[in-house]
């Protein structure tokens, strides 16, 4: 079943907020996308909450114009804001994230891979040290020994509370989340989570030369950038969801 390309008002309240919609959409048994872009904001994992400060820090970020979301999925923290584009796909799964975590995970990263590869840029998924929300599924640009981060990806499950055919196999909704820097500055990004990072005590920090953006990686390929990126991009990204259908069983 192909994706279905949906689209919801824009809450600017919590810009994740369409998360648990495309969820309950999945549930039904849709396989939904959904493309947007975020305010200038950071998003860290409920695991956060394990910082006494944290709270302190979110409504010091919020007051300066950078508020800070929590999310359901794993991971690290992420900025947002102009210059990122994020992708969601919803859809669900027969079985368990330990036997499909990381088709869905590769999925998602061709999509990104296809789409990127438009422009003339080819890309790999592999861990990034001194990355910002570091993982195996990052997406990289470059030789693996000096790659950087282009985009990260995380992903969600949520048992689907009824199975009308009673399918000895669990079914799920899962949640698949790209973030893909298209022209965002890497060290504004960068400047901001480690402020966010000092913020709470975590220890943590991350080297803003160790991610890029889509811009500057077409610049330093001799690759011209199109008027328009975020939009050009955006359109290569709906064309390649469409042609990948999710790459597990969906069917109850």
């Amino acid at each position: 079943m192909p994706f279905d390309l949906v689209d919801f008002d824009a809450d600017t309240t919590d810009p994740l907020a369409a998360e648990m919609a495309l969820l309950s959409l999945a549930e039904t048994g849709r396989c939904v996308a959904h493309l947007w872009q975020a305010p200038v904001s950071l998003v860290v994992p409920r695991s956060y909450r394990r910082f006494d400060a944290l709270e302190t820090a979110r409504a010091e970020f919020a007051r300066r114009g950078c508020p800070v979301f929590l999310r359901m999925s794993g991971g690290g923290l992420v900025p947002q804001g102009p210059g990122i584009l994020n992708l969601s796909l919803a859809y669900r799964v027969q079985g368990n994230a330990s036997e499909h975590s990381e088709a869905v995970y590769r999925h998602l990263c061709e999509i990104l891979r296809e789409a990127l590869g438009t422009f003339g840029l080819e890309t790999h998924w592999q861990a990034v040290e001194g990355s910002f929300c570091d993982g195996r599924f990052n997406l990289a640009w470059g030789a693996p020994c000096e790659a950087q981060k282009i985009a990260g990806t995380a992903q969600y499950w949520r048992r689907v509370r009824s199975d009308a055919h009673g399918s000895h196999a669990p079914l799920h909704a899962v949640l698949a989340h790209a973030v893909l820097l298209v022209s965002a500055d890497p060290e504004e990004i960068n400047q901001r989570a480690n402020d966010f990072e000092d913020a709470i005590g975590s220890g943590k920090r991350y080297e803003a030369g160790r991610v890029v953006s889509v811009q500057q990686a077409l610049s330093r390929a001799g690759l011209a950038s199109p008027d328009g990126l975020i939009e050009r991009v955006m359109s290569a990204l709906r064309a390649s969801v469409l042609t990948m259908p999710p790459p597990v069983d969906n069917d109850d």
